[in-house]
């Protein structure tokens, strides 16, 4: 993983000693909060329905061992004991004092981590395929792609002030698991005719209240003319994206208000230009950063001890079904550590298993692990002969949940118990379902299937991309939860289509319920899974489950 110069440290320790000298002032009185807003929220502090929230940055979802500790001994000294992962693969700590934040700052600095631009009209947190480096079904490892687009990108004088604030995503797979194409900017990594590396390269997705699919600006872009070229699209936008209403000042608008071919030509003529002034320093940095991200050496050993449990313990054999990935070594396996045992908040970790996972990190995963978007931990490099040990220090943790990928691996925002945006609870949503299916034991009959829950229109829980996607919206004071069904957050990206008028907090979840009843009638075999059903038969044989029920009962 990516080690800090010495430039790294000055850097984010300045920042650090900045932001406590802006704290100290807004405690005195001397900065309002109207001054004070910008300048916390270019270090990552909210202020929302309780508290301030702290937003660290994870860069491509990577910390180690050392970085994880830190992040338990935060929660413990200057929080409630826990830190929420988000979907943007960053983490948050949802109760910080604001006399504390600059000693978290400090703390973070520490061991090579910050919390700058992780909010703002600003070029946000990098993010990539959780599984890099380790997948076996990797092109080329996008981290360090990742890597050199976030120190291009961090305090860039020109785009520090964007119209709005402004995503990108790096996947080095054929399978997006970065969800690239629901970014402003998606970069997947490619390969030309001749076997020359290079990206695809996609403008304009994004969810929210207007969620749209990115669209193809450039099929092949040689791997030496990536910054130039992001230098472009983001001095385009810069000039041209709306500044008079922030619901429309996403590049996702400025597309579609002026059409793919005209940005590509304006993209263009300005990349020409741009291509004129790197000199080829940016591929000697690329270079140096790719030395941070050598394969571990991985290690020879026989995995009997795996085999031999995986013959004989049913409860290990149900977690290797769902919570491991093929690695590129077949000695080793991708462990997806689930944040969602049944009644969980999803994404929620208490400080004493942040230590447990940083403790088996170090002893079994190379020192890596990766925060995943769909906001679980992860574990890239694990030899199969090490998995017993891990799986039993995970049980004892209580993070040995074997529902990867299933009905209960939700995603979810934090809600109403805590967004000053929100409009409607998600996790008790989430924690209900969750329950349910468990307690039905229907989780691995139904199969892979996604469910995201947003707590208000800016989407934060990605409900858009969700098979069943559940947005949760004030109604006459009272939750109503819309249900989109068909998204997909793939290679593949699809945005769900509303099914029609919401259910209230009682409702919903016997309306998941009758979904999926449907969908075990219809499907054609127990291998097929529901988007692929729905994709067969389309909405109609949904809707009617999920109405004609309800149209019934009111009618009693």
């Amino acid at each position: 993983m990516y080690n800090y110069t010495v430039f790294d440290k000055d850097f984010v320790a300045t920042r650090a000693a900045q932001f406590r000298d802006q704290v100290q002032r807004r405690i005195e009185g001397t900065l309002t909060e109207d001054e004070f807003k910008p300048l916390r929220l270019m270090n990552g502090l909210y202020l929302l329905l309780h508290a301030y929230m702290l937003r660290v940055a994870i860069p491509y979802g990577t910390l180690n061992s050392q970085q994880m500790r830190a992040l338990a001994d935060i929660a413990d000294k200057w929080d409630k004991g826990y830190a929420h992962f988000s979907t943007r693969q960053n983490v948050q700590f949802h109760w910080p004092k604001l006399r504390d934040v600059p000693d978290i700052l400090e703390a973070l600095a520490a061991v090579h981590m910050h919390a700058i631009q992780t909010s703002g009209a600003c070029i946000r947190s990098v993010t990539a395929d959780h599984f890099a480096g380790a997948a076996a079904d990797e092109l080329s490892d996008p981290r360090p792609t990742a890597e050199l687009v976030r120190q291009w990108s961090t305090d860039h004088p020109e785009f520090a002030f964007l119209p709005r604030k402004f995503k990108i995503a790096v996947s080095g797979s054929p399978q997006d698991r970065a969800v690239t194409k629901f970014h402003d900017i998606g970069l997947r990594l490619v390969q030309d005719a001749t076997g020359a590396p290079g990206y695809e390269v996609s403008v304009g997705g994004g969810l929210g209240r207007t969620p749209m699919v990115g669209k193809v600006l450039r099929g092949f872009l040689p791997r030496a003319d990536l910054l130039p070229y992001l230098e472009a699209i983001l001095q385009v936008y810069n000039l041209i994206g709306r500044r008079d209403n922030k619901y429309k000042a996403r590049i996702k608008i400025t597309l579609h208000e002026h059409g793919l071919e005209d940005i590509r030509q304006q993209v263009e003529a300005s990349f020409s230009l741009q291509r004129a002034r790197f000199d080829g320093t940016d591929q000697d940095i690329l270079a140096r950063i790719e030395a941070d991200f050598m394969l571990p050496a991985y290690k020879t050993a026989p995995i009997s001890a795996f085999e031999r449990q995986l013959a004989n313990d049913p409860s290990f054999r149900a977690f290797s079904e769902t919570n491991l990935h093929p690695h590129k070594n077949p000695d080793y396996a991708i462990v997806t550590v689930s944040l969602k045992a049944h009644g969980a908040t999803p994404g929620d970790a208490s400080s004493a298993q942040m230590r447990v996972l940083a403790e088996i990190a170090a002893r079994w995963s190379h020192d890596e692990l990766r925060v995943s978007h769909e906001q679980n931990i992860i574990l890239p490099h694990v030899h199969k002969g090490d998995l017993p040990e891990v799986y039993k220090a995970l049980q004892a943790a209580g993070l040995a949940t074997a529902n990867i990928g299933l009905i209960s691996d939700l995603i979810a925002c934090p809600g109403m118990d805590y967004c000053d945006l929100a409009t409607a609870r998600s996790t008790i949503v989430a924690q209900s379902i969750a329950l349910r299916f468990e307690a039905l034991k229907q989780e691995h009959t139904i199969g892979p299937l996604k469910i995201k829950i947003s707590g208000c229109i800016n989407a934060c829980g990605h409900h858009h991309a969700g098979h069943i996607g559940i947005l949760g919206l004030e109604k006459a004071g009272v939750e109503s939860y819309q249900i989109t069904l068909g998204g997909d957050g793939s290679q593949n990206a699809t945005i769900g289509k509303p099914t029609g008028k919401g259910f209230s907090s009682d409702e919903i979840v016997p309306a998941i319920e009758r979904l999926i009843e449907a969908y075990l009638l219809l499907r054609h075999s127990a291998s097929e899974a529901f988007l692929t059903t729905y994709r067969r038969l389309g909405p109609a044989p949904f809707k009617a489950a999920l109405y004609s029920a309800k149209e019934r009962k009111n009618e009693l």
